[in-house]
């Protein structure tokens, strides 16, 4: 069975920012270079001083069965990765909303047009039938890299029940109530406990409005998100002798609670 000694002139130790060692060995009862080779790998530390082994060389037979190694041992050096940028991707492509009232009546045909109407859309005689219209929506996403120390179970929870709200502040240049949180999706980069997130976060934009006219109605404000309704009620058009319907009040509903975007982790 081959005896690995370890020499102790000509070993060699630098110190610096990627620090290294060299240490001699003399292998005994050895008669070949395979046999040297494993005796060497089973008898010499698998790291010194903090750094791992990185290789062993052969370098002198002095005899028939005696040899001169050198295990050689440099610090682990670690690559940095840089975290990707934030990507961002919006569209303006708008929503769909169905509205009873228009901004202005331009034209009335017929003899029995009338101007006492107010505004609605589609009245049939009897109902407000109203119009699908496409309305002013920005729809826009980031995507964040995020530690794991960050994406804990607790923000998870907190993503959750931070979805389907509305900004309480200002939130990317946008006023208080005019994001609305469309949820988020991720997924971790890698299979280590300790892996960075990747996470995307969608929202959509509509601007508050003041100003608004509905009928004889006027003065109405309303946040992005919040619902504005018109109730009808019939009327008489005296001068053709019909009778019509009116917008007679408006409402505005708040339909989305206020949330506070900070628990994202993003920014304002």
């Amino acid at each position: 069975m081959a005896i690995v000694e370890e020499l102790f002139q000509g070993r060699t130790e630098v110190v610096s920012t990627k620090p290294s060692a060299e240490i001699p060995y003399l292998v005994r009862q050895a008669t070949d270079e395979s046999s040297v080779k494993a005796a060497a790998l089973a008898a010499t530390p698998s790291a010194y001083a903090g750094m791992p082994r990185k290789s062993i060389e052969i370098s002198e037979r002095v005899n028939a069965d005696t040899w001169k190694i050198v295990a050689r041992y440099e610090a682990q050096e670690f690559e940095q990765q840089e975290e990707p940028e934030p990507v961002f991707s919006f569209d303006t492509g708008g929503g769909t909303q169905h509205i009873t009232q228009s901004i202005q009546t331009l034209g009335r045909y017929g003899p029995a047009a009338t101007d006492k109407l107010g505004g609605a859309i589609g009245f049939d005689g009897e109902n407000i039938e109203g119009v699908d219209i496409t309305t002013p929506v920005y729809n826009f996403s980031e995507t964040h890299y995020l530690p794991a120390s960050v994406v804990t179970l607790g923000y998870r929870v907190g993503l959750f029940r931070v979805t389907g709200t509305v900004n309480s502040g200002g939130f990317r240049g946008f006023a208080a109530g005019e994001v609305l949180f469309l949820g988020a999706s991720g997924s971790r980069r890698g299979t280590g406990y300790d892996d960075d997130w990747e996470i995307t976060f969608k929202f959509a934009a509509q601007p508050n409005r003041t100003g608004i006219q509905i009928g004889d109605i006027g003065g109405i404000s309303k946040k992005g998100w919040e619902y504005l309704w018109v109730q009808y009620a019939a009327d008489v058009d005296n001068d053709k002798k019909q009778i019509i319907k009116k917008p007679v009040a408006a409402y505005v509903e708040k339909v989305y609670p206020d949330g506070s975007f900070s628990v994202l982790g993003i920014g304002g």
